[in-house]
C-alpha cells in the first residue's frame, strides 16, 4: 500500500539540504502491489494447510511398534497412549466408584421405563472430584448378561432417544435399548450440547474455552464419564466384556476412550471415523492441540488395535455454526470414499500384527448403528449372542415430571464448577512449575533456558524447519521533514513474509550507530496505524520515538481480517503450533535484517506494543532474546483468568476472540512467569486506569509477583517498571519514552 506525504517548501528544503545525511537501504526492489498485509494472512494460511498435509507422513516418527506379539505391541504404543491422554486433558483423577446411583424423588421413581425384556433407572455416577455422570441404566430381565456397554449418544440427542424413551429415533435405531434387548447391561451417558447460551456460544464451546486454558478438554471431561463406568464394570463384574459404542459425538468419545483405556475390550464408532485433516473445520470443542502431530483417526485405531474396532460408516449429524460470535464450524457425514482410505491407512499401520488386527468396517448408509454394525459389535463382545429383533414402539417413560433441561444444566454447571476450581488452583500449581534459581542473575539465566525452551516447544510451538534467506526488498513510501519511511518485505518460510515499515530519522549518519524500537500494532491493524493519522490507541508512536532520534520498525502481525487470521489459529493448533509459532520466526528474521543494517547498534533493539502487540511483547521476546528490553502496553494483567474465568467481566470466555485461548497456560505460564523469561533484560509495563482490557487489581496482582523476581530476588532495582496513568486503551508516551532513552542510552530530544 503505497503513501506518499506532501510536503510544504521548508521541508522539501530541509530534505534537500540533509539528503546526502540518508543512509542508503541496501536491499532489492520490493515489486509487490497490493494489500501487502493480506498477501502476507495468505501466504501463512498456505503455509498452514502444507504443513496440515505433511503432518500424516511425519506422525511415523513418533512411533516405534513391535509387531512381535500382541501384548510387545500394546506395551510399544503406550507412550503414544500416554500422549494421547495428556493432550486430552486426563489429568484428573477419578473417583472410587462402587455403583451408580438411583435419581428418584418421591414424585419421580428412578425407574423410568420397562418392558418384559428390560428395564431403564435414570442413574448418576461419580467421576472425577464433585463431578458426576448422569444418565441412563439399560438392563436385561429374566436372562445372564453377556457383556457391558456403554453407549453414547450423539451431543445432540438425550440418551432417552436412543434407548427408546423419546422421541427422535425409530426402534430400529434405538442402540441402547437393542443392546440391552440382546443381553447387555448399557449405560447411556449424557453429552453437553451445542445449543446456544445467552451469549451466542455453544454450551459446548463455553465449556471448552476455560477447560483449554487450563490443560483440560470438554471431550476429556465427558471421556472422564464414560471410563468411570467402565471402571464400575471393571470392578463388579471383571469377567465380564466391556464395549463402548457410540454415534456423532458419542463416536468421538468412544474412540478416543477406545484408544486411551485397554480395559474396554471392543468398540463401535458410527457417522464419526474420518481423516481429520479437516479438524480446524469442525466443532472448535473438538480442537485438541498437537492432534494431528502423531494422531489421524488410522492412528488412533492403531491404538485401539488388537481388539475389535467396528467402523460404521453411516449417515452422521450434520450442522452448521456461523461465525460471529464463536467459532464458525461444520459437522458432515464422512463420505464412504474417506472413511475407506482413512481405514486403510490404519490397516497399513498395523498390517504386521499376527493374528490380524480386528478392524471391521460396515457401510451403514442412512442407518447409523442399524443390523449388520450393531450384530457385529454384539459378537464381537461375546460370540454366543444375537442380536434381536428391533421393538415396534417407544416405551412409555414413567418419570412424567421428566426435565431433560434440567438435567443438563446441573451437568453444564458441575464442568464450570470444576473448571473454575482448576482455575483458583492455578497459581499454586504455577509456583510448582516454574522455580528457577535466584540466587544470582547468572544462575537465573542458566537455570531460566530450560523453561524458555519448554515455553517454545510445548506452549508457543516450534516449526522444525531452518528459516530462509533474508532475501530483503524495500521501497520508500514516507518522506518526512524527520524522518523517511521504507516497507519493507523479508522472506522467513515458503509461502511466509515478514512485511513492516522502516523509519530512518533524517539526521543518521552512515557512520553511526543507533538503537532500534520494534514498535508493534495491536488487533486488526496495520503498521501505517502507528505512523500517521493519530489512531486514539496508537498515537502515532513509532513516528514519534523517530523524531526523538530512534530507529523503528513497525511490522504487520497477523491478527488481522478476522475469522481469515482466527482460522489460521484453528489450523496451526492440531499441528502442536500456534500464530505465534509463525509470528517468532518473523520477528527473529526481522532483527537478524535490522542487525545487518550498518547503522543499527545490534546491542540496542528493544520491543513495545500495545494490546495484541502488548501480547507480542509477552511472547516474542521470551524466545527472540535479541530484544534487549520489552514493554507492553494496554494488555498486562492476570491473563490465565482473563481467559478462563467465567465470572471476570473482563473475561474472554464470552467474547469473540475464539483463537485467543492457549493450552494449558494455567499449569505454566502466566504473565508472570512469562516475563521471567524476559528477565533479567528490562521489562515495563504501560496501564491507563480506564483500559477495559482488565481491572487495576488484577494487573496489580500480577505486575507484583514480576517486580518481586526482579528486585525482591535478582535485585536489579532499575530494570522492571509499570507506569500507572489517567487514561483509556492507549500509548500514554511518557514512562515508557523515558524507560526506552534510559535502557536505550539515546539522549532526549
Amino acid at each position: 500500500m503505497k503513501k506518499t506525504t506532501l510536503l510544504p517548501l521548508s521541508a522539501l528544503l530541509f530534505c534537500a539540504l540533509h539528503l546526502n545525511a540518508q543512509p542508503k537501504l541496501d536491499t532489492k526492489p520490493l515489486a509487490l502491489e497490493g494489500d501487502i498485509a493480506s498477501h502476507l494472512v495468505a501466504g501463512v494460511d498456505q503455509f498452514l494447510l502444507d504443513e496440515l498435509a505433511a503432518s500424516v507422513a511425519k506422525r511415523s516418527a513418533y512411533w516405534d511398534r513391535d509387531f512381535s506379539s500382541h501384548e510387545a505391541y500394546v506395551k510399544s504404543v503406550e507412550p503414544n497412549r500416554k500422549r494421547l491422554a495428556h493432550i486430552l486433558g486426563l489429568r484428573d483423577a477419578r473417583t472410587a466408584i462402587a455403583g451408580l446411583s438411583f435419581n428418584a424423588r418421591t414424585d419421580a421413581p428412578a425407574l423410568v421405563g420397562q418392558t418384559d425384556r428390560i428395564t431403564i433407572h435414570a442413574v448418576s455416577w461419580p467421576a472425577f472430584r464433585d463431578v458426576t455422570g448422569t444418565g441412563l441404566l439399560l438392563e436385561p430381565r429374566g436372562r445372564d448378561v453377556v457383556a457391558n456397554v456403554v453407549a453414547i449418544p450423539d451431543s445432540g440427542q438425550i440418551p432417552e432417544q436412543i434407548a427408546g424413551l423419546a422421541l427422535g429415533l425409530t426402534p430400529e435405531l434405538q442402540y441402547a435399548r437393542r443392546l440391552a434387548e440382546s443381553g447387555c447391561r448399557v449405560v447411556v451417558p449424557m453429552l453437553i450440547n451445542r445449543e446456544e447460551k445467552i451469549s451466542r456460544l455453544s454450551r459446548r464451546e463455553f465449556l471448552y474455552r476455560s477447560a483449554f486454558e487450563l490443560g483440560r478438554q470438554l471431550v476429556g471431561y465427558e471421556i472422564q464419564k464414560t471410563l468411570a463406568v467402565v471402571d464400575w464394570y471393571k470392578k463388579s463384574w471383571p469377567a465380564k466384556p466391556v464395549g463402548v459404542i457410540g454415534w456423532g459425538e458419542g463416536g468421538l468419545i468412544t474412540q478416543y476412550a477406545a484408544a486411551v483405556d485397554t480395559r474396554i475390550d471392543a468398540a463401535c464408532v458410527s457417522g464419526y471415523f474420518d481423516s481429520r485433516q479437516n479438524i480446524w473445520q469442525e466443532p472448535i470443542d473438538r480442537n485438541v492441540f498437537g492432534l494431528l502431530e502423531q494422531f489421524g483417526d488410522a492412528e488412533l485405531a492403531s491404538l485401539i488395535a488388537p481388539r475389535p474396532f467396528i467402523i460404521d460408516a453411516a449417515r452422521g449429524p450434520e450442522t452448521t455454526i456461523p461465525g460471529g460470535r464463536g467459532a464458525p464450524a461444520r459437522v458432515e457425514t464422512p463420505s464412504l470414499g474417506s472413511v475407506k482410505n482413512e481405514l486403510n491407512r490404519a490397516k497399513k499401520l498395523v498390517g504386521k500384527l499376527n493374528p490380524p488386527a480386528r478392524l471391521q468396517l460396515v457401510e451403514g448408509g442412512q442407518k447409523p448403528l442399524a443390523g449388520q454394525a450393531l450384530g457385529q459389535f454384539l459378537k464381537s463382545l461375546s460370540s454366543d449372542a444375537s442380536l434381536g429383533q428391533a421393538g415396534e414402539n417407544n416405551i412409555p417413560h414413567q418419570q412424567k415430571k421428566f426435565d431433560a433441561a434440567k438435567r443438563h444444566a446441573a451437568q453444564f454447571h458441575e464442568i464450570d464448577r470444576h473448571t473454575q476450581w482448576l482455575l483458583r488452583e492455578s497459581p499454586f500449581v504455577r509456583k510448582q512449575f516454574y522455580k528457577p534459581d535466584t540466587s544470582s542473575v547468572e544462575k537465573f539465566e542458566a537455570s531460566n533456558e530450560k523453561y524458555r525452551t519448554q515455553f517454545y516447544d510445548d506452549v508457543i510451538g516450534r516449526f522444525d524447519r531452518e528459516r530462509l534467506p533474508l532475501n530483503a526488498r524495500s521501497r520508500k513510501i514516507y518522506d518526512t521533514e524527520k524522518w523517511v519511511g521504507h516497507e519493507v518485505v523479508l522472506d522467513v518460510f515458503p509461502n511466509v513474509i515478514a512485511y513492516g515499515i522502516l523509519l530512518l530519522p533524517r539526521d543518521l549518519k552512515a557512520d553511526e550507530k543507533r538503537p532500534v524500537v520494534v514498535c508493534q500494532h495491536g488487533l486488526e491493524g496495520r503498521p501505517q496505524d502507528i505512523i500517521q493519522g493519530d489512531h486514539h490507541a496508537y498515537h502515532d508512536f513509532a513516528a514519534k520515538l523517530a523524531e526523538r532520534g530512534f530507529i523503528t520498525f513497525s511490522p504487520q502481525n497477523l491478527y488481522i481480517f478476522t475469522d481469515r487470521f482466527r482460522t489460521l489459529q484453528r489450523k496451526a493448533n492440531p499441528l502442536k503450533k500456534t500464530l505465534f509459532s509463525v509470528i517468532i520466526p518473523q520477528h527473529q528474521q526481522i532483527v537478524d535484517w535490522l542487525k545487518t543494517l550498518p547503522y543499527v547498534d545490534e546491542k540496542r533493539v528493544a520491543f513495545y506494543g500495545l494490546s495484541y502487540g502488548g501480547k507480542t511483547a509477552m511472547r516474542v521476546p521470551p524466545v527472540v532474546t535479541d530484544y534487549c528490553l520489552s514493554i507492553c502496553s494496554a494488555d498486562f494483567n492476570e491473563w490465565v483468568d482473563k481467559n478462563a474465568s467465567t465470572r471476570n467481566p473482563h473475561s474472554y470466555v464470552n467474547s469473540g476472540e475464539y483463537e485467543i485461548f492457549e493450552w494449558d497456560l494455567g499449569s505454566t505460564f502466566n504473565y508472570a512467569e512469562m516475563a521471567g523469561l524476559i528477565a533479567p533484560r528490562p521489562f515495563m509495563v504501560e496501564r491507563g486506569h480506564y483500559d477495559g482490557v482488565a481491572s487495576d487489581e488484577t494487573v496489580g496482582w500480577e505486575f507484583a509477583k514480576v517486580r518481586y523476581l526482579y528486585q525482591g530476588k535478582l535485585k536489579l532495582k532499575d530494570r522492571c517498571e509499570i507506569e500507572w496513568f489517567d487514561g483509556p486503551h492507549t500509548i500514554n508516551g511518557k514512562g515508557t519514552y523515558d524507560f526506552l532513552h534510559r535502557h536505550l542510552n539515546w539522549p532526549k530530544r
